[in-house]
């Protein structure tokens, strides 16, 4: 019985630290453009991703060409600047 208990314990555990870890990531998309640029392009101003990626976090065809264009301008290469601005759209 004691080994049964500590199983359910630790798959319940693992369970619930993959719902919490998880629940951040889905609601947080200007975050993920964020990382995602100093990721991949690690010499892009901070400020300018924050600010691009916020705006991208909006939707819309004008929020995303706003947001390229403002990481462009800080040379962001194209893919890197496209695929931030998804991931800010997405929800």
């Amino acid at each position: 019985m004691p080994k049964r208990l500590a199983a359910v314990l630790s798959c319940l555990a693992l369970a619930l630290g993959g719902a919490v870890a998880a629940a951040p990531a889905a609601q947080a998309t200007p975050q993920a453009c964020f990382f995602y640029v100093l990721e991949q392009h690690p010499g892009a101003d901070e400020e300018v991703a924050e600010r691009a990626c916020r705006i991208g976090g909006k939707s819309g065809t004008e929020n995303f060409r706003a947001c390229y264009a403002e990481l462009r301008q800080d040379y962001v290469p194209a893919v890197v600047a496209g695929e931030a601005c998804r991931r800010a759209a997405r929800k």
